[in-house]
Parts: structure tokens; sequence; C-alpha cells
């Protein structure tokens, strides 16, 4: 493995050294390419993503496969006009007669490590800026959806160069040994503890990262907050793949007057979408492996079940579960869930949830429900998270104007739109000046020239 990683890493740098990759013609025409993959191999990924997860057509699409055409389509649009040399003003007093202009570069050679939840979404979506941007590219699918790592392999060797872009399967053998090499950036998306390993791996080749995390993120419900949208909304993100996403809410903070409601809404939520018995529902996902369904069934003995709480480890089957008088010092609430359980538990001031959200590190979302402005504010102004939503969960992350990424333990760097494109690129800085004049106070012998200086820089 390690000498295929190694040819590959060489091949992919000499591909670079051609320039090939700095045309923004080719990159356009790549990225047209990938969009024609997609759709070529669109019913062979619906198929892989429900071996792999029990996803429906509808969710893959809109989770995985919708995401990133709109991605590609975007970046066509308007890579021109990112990759542009932008003009800066110049500090004319030092830089006589110079113009200043920031030149976006392609990074290189590019490693890419993916997640086995979105498996698809969060490998080519970040492939997309990486063409965008310019750089040779090294794909890493996780080990744990199989098929849907053996038909995206399949489509990009496909339609790319392998000196442009390899896609490596494989488990923890294929990650040390794409982790020992010297890239020129790499983007992990995962857990903060396999993020820690990786940074410490890039470090040693000084090679920077984005690392897309995760950890707790909570969903706050205030007594004013429209009960029936906020139920709606909560158990649609937070039951969306079973659970299995990182800005899912972790766990809910629901106001003491407003909880028995709240805990009805959410049962007859659970209801409408998956049926009586969501088992039987075509459009609830199952959890990727069964040591991940253990894992999850071992919370189940914490607080208090008031509905689901159904497990068949063979099936790989959890039900949606709602856990009421769960303790903040109760093993659910250590650590990311990541599974389609919701611990509850109550406040009576929000400064108490303020509290608990700033006592642990910082979440990948916040989710705050409420219909008062001053407290909105209060909560935003008080805390801290990647992003988040006011009356509503995870659609933040549709909005491609908007930047994705954690703060602190969930994660650093940001991506999705020209984000992206900024990630991938390296700023470059460039003075430009003329020859026919040429100011000597900055020569030496200085002597008395410092009163001089000190009029031009103050």
């Amino acid at each position: 493995m390690d000498e295929m990683v190694k040819i590959v890493v060489e091949r992919q740098q000499a591909f670079f050294n051609t320039h090939e990759t700095k045309s923004i013609d080719f990159r356009i025409r790549q990225l047209k390419i990938l969009k024609t993959a997609i759709h070529a191999y669109e019913e062979r990924l619906y198929e892989a993503l429900w071996k792999d997860l029990h996803k429906s057509k509808f969710e893959t699409y809109a989770t995985e496969i919708g995401l990133v055409l709109s991605e590609i389509s975007l970046h066509i649009r308007k890579l021109r006009r990112w990759a542009k040399p932008q003009k800066v003003p110049t500090n004319q007093m030092i830089n006589f007669w110079s113009t200043s202009r920031i030149y976006q570069e392609p990074l290189g050679r590019v490693l890419i490590i993916a997640p086995w939840n979105y498996p698809f979404q969060l490998l080519i979506n970040p492939l997309v800026g990486a063409i965008s941007a310019g750089n040779c590219i090294t794909l890493k699918a996780s080990e744990f959806t199989p098929c849907t790592a053996e038909v995206m392999g399949k489509m990009i060797r496909e339609y790319f160069e392998p000196g442009y872009i390899t896609l490596f399967g494989g488990g923890r053998q294929a990650n040390q040994s794409l982790l020992s090499q010297p890239w020129d950036y790499i983007f992990f998306t995962g857990s903060p503890l396999v993020g820690k390993v990786v940074m410490e791996a890039a470090a040693k080749n000084l090679t920077p990262v984005s690392l897309e995390l995760g950890g707790k993120s909570p969903c706050i419900v205030d007594h004013d907050a429209n009960l029936k949208v906020a139920a709606s909304r909560i158990v649609w993100g937070k039951f969306l793949n079973a659970g299995q996403t990182c800005i899912a809410p972790d766990y809910l903070f629901v106001h003491s007057s407003v909880k028995a409601p709240l805990l009805e809404l959410l049962k007859n939520k659970i209801q409408d979408y998956f049926g009586a018995d969501p088992r039987l529902s075509t459009d609830f996902v199952r959890i990727a492996t069964r040591p991940k369904t253990e894992r999850l069934a071992g919370f189940l003995n914490n607080g208090k079940i008031v509905y689901g709480g159904e497990v068949i480890l063979e099936e790989k089957y959890i039900s949606p579960t709602l856990i009421d008088c769960v303790k903040p010092d109760d093993p659910i609430m250590q650590e990311e869930i990541f599974g389609p359980l919701l611990p509850i538990m109550e406040f009576d001031d929000i400064a108490e949830v303020i509290e608990y959200v700033n006592s642990h590190p910082k979440p990948l979302a916040l989710y705050y429900f409420s219909t008062n402005k001053a407290k909105q504010k209060e909560v935003l102004f008080k805390t801290s998270s990647g992003g988040g939503c006011i009356n509503d969960v995870i659609i933040h992350v549709s909005n491609d104007h908007l930047p994705f990424g954690g703060v602190g333990n969930s994660g650093m760097g940001r991506y999705h739109g020209k984000f992206s494109f900024d990630t991938f690129s390296h700023q470059r800085a460039i003075i430009k000046k003329l020859n026919f004049i040429d100011i000597p106070i900055r020569y030496a012998p200085y002597m008395n020239k410092i009163k001089l200086l000190k009029m031009i820089i103050k």
C-alpha cells in the first residue's frame, strides 16, 4: 500500500507540474465531466446507498447527489470571476506608482478523506472545490460504506486520469499510508478523535488542514416557541439519516412549561413521518455497522425512554427514540450520539442553558427555537458554534453563500461555494512597480532619514 500511494503522489506531482490544472478552461471542463459522471452513475449510487445505509432515493438525492450537483453548477457559473486576480489598494506613500493584486493559485496535491455517514456528498463536495481551485486530488472513501465506495471508485476511474484524480478505499492501513505522504493540503471530515490523528500526521510535513468534525450540537426550545413548527423541524433534522449527521440536534433543552406538549408533538411527528413501525418505512435509514449499533444501544439505559427504544442488531436498526429525564453526567451526554436517540433535558431560565453550552466544547451547530428577537440575539451573542439556525435545524448547510465549518473542538476551516474555492487556493500577494522612479529613502546609509520615515509611516 505504501508503494502504491507513493506512486500516485509522484504521478500527481508530475501532472501538476504540467500546469494544465491552472487553466480555467481545463477546470470548468473537469467540473462538467464530473457532473456528467454523476448523472451517468446516479442509479448505481441510489442502489449502493440503499445497500449501505437503507437510504431512500429521495433522501439520497436531497442530502447527497443534489447538493453536489448544485455545488458543481455554482462553481461552473462563478469560477472565472473567483479566479480573476483581485486588485487591491496600494499604500502609495511607501509603494509609489505600484499596483497590488491577489492571485488565486492552486495549492498542488490535495488529500480528501471522507466519513461513512454521507459517503458520497462529503467526499465529492470538497472535490468540487479542489477541482475548481486547480489542484490534483487523491480521494479516500470510507470502508464502512463499501458499496458506495466501489461505485465512486469506478466512476472516478472511468472519467478521470489517475494522475489527476485518484480514489482509494480500504481501512486504517490505507489512511496511515496516505497520511504519511507530504501533501500540499489535507481535507478531513470525521470525528474529533481521528481529527487529532490527521492533524498530528499533517504537522510532520507542515501540511495545512481543514478538519470538519462534530460535537454535541444543542437544540433549545423556549417557552414562546411555535411548538408545532419546532416539533416538525426537530424530528426531521434529528432522524434524517437516522441521526448520523454531524450537525443533527444532539440533545434537546426544552423549557419546563412546554415540555409535556412538545413531547406529544414529537411523538406524533415521528409517527407521521415513519409510521407506527419505522422499521417498515422505506424512509428510515439504518446504522452503518453492527458495532456502531451496539454502541448506540448501550445508551438506552440512560434516562427514561418515552418513545421508541427498539433495537434489532442483525438489521443494524434502532428506532427513533426519545429519552426524557436525562442528566448532564449520563454517558449519553458525554460524547456525540450520532444516531436516532434524542436525550431531553428541561430548563426554567435560558441563562442555565447558556451556562451549560459554554461549559462544554464548542459545537458544530446550535439551534434555538423562540419568537423573542431579544432572546435570539442573547443566545447568539453569549454562545459560540460553527453555525446554526434560529427556529430551524440543519438547513443552514444548504445555503452555499454561507461558510460551513466548525470552531474549536468541532473543527477548523470552512467550505461550500466560494469558501471551497478559497480553501483549496493559495492567495498570492503581488506588487508590481514601475522602474522610472526609485525613491532612495529605503536604502542605506540611513543617517537622519528617520524623521522623513516617520512622516510617511505613522
